[in-house]
């Protein structure tokens, strides 16, 4: 379990989050959902050490991360950030390569290279793996920073809206993956998502941010309901059931 306890961030006098206190369940998928500048980006920069919190503290299974070795951390919790950037000309599989490191340091063994290859197959990458980043489009592009992730076969994988730049197909191709991972492999996936549908049908747990508190926290089917909705968004969303799966219809809300 990670444990975010009293955890705050300000930018001179203004709090980006506040006093948040939230547990991530293991072997589930939590989203964070809320509006443009809730905090939902920052508290997983500072769950995943990106970014140094002001006030509280984050235990990952009972341990402090601050008190963490930056190796043992990055065993235990992986992270893609929203923007990737990097100046160094790379292939997927490279890219991918580099998710073993804390692992390897750099001298991959052949337990390493089956689950690099694994993570590129999980992407569907294995035809392209010899491609640079450079060449590629941003939806692949995007794939192969989310193996990079699996192949560092963390138990916690952080996701800060990974689904920007994908297209419906690849959307969706993600988050079953992403639901693979976590009933197959037992992993626990936190991910930030601005689509409410997605996370209302891929998710086991939702947290709801604004204005930098929790609004609302718990199971799903208890978050995506009009007037919790209203309560996250400030707007009126219906809710229509299709497959078991509350659907929101906000497009002429």
């Amino acid at each position: 379990m990670i444990q975010v306890r009293e955890l705050s961030k300000f930018y001179g006098k203004k709090a980006v989050v506040e006093k948040v206190n939230v547990n991530i369940h293991r072997g589930k998928i939590t989203s964070f959902i809320g509006p443009n500048g809730a905090g939902k980006s920052t508290l997983l920069s500072m769950v995943s050490r990106l970014l140094d919190a002001d006030t509280g503290e984050v235990l990952v299974d009972n341990d402090n991360v601050k008190k963490m070795k930056s190796n043992d951390f990055s065993k235990r919790v992986s992270i893609l950030r929203q923007s990737n950037y990097m100046n160094v000309r790379l292939t997927i599989r490279e890219l991918v390569s580099f998710g073993r490191f804390p692992h390897s340091k750099g001298h991959l063994n052949a337990e390493d290279i089956r689950i690099v290859e694994q993570a590129m197959e999980y992407m569907e990458l294995m035809d392209m793996q010899h491609e640079y980043l450079d060449e590629l489009s941003g939806g692949q592009r995007q794939r192969a920073f989310i193996a990079m992730v699996i192949a560092q076969d963390t138990d916690y994988i952080l996701l800060d809206e990974p689904l920007n730049n994908l297209d419906m197909k690849h959307s969706v191709q993600i988050m079953k993956i992403l639901r693979r991972l976590v009933e197959d492999l037992g992993k626990t996936v936190v991910i930030v998502l601005h689509d409410i549908n997605f996370a209302s049908v891929y998710s086991d747990r939702i947290v709801a941010l604004k204005d930098g508190r929790v609004v609302k926290d718990g199971p799903t089917e208890e978050i995506i309901n009009s007037d919790a909705l209203k309560e996250i968004y400030d707007m009126d969303i219906p809710i229509q059931k299709m497959n078991n799966c509350n659907i929101c219809v906000y497009f002429n809300s």
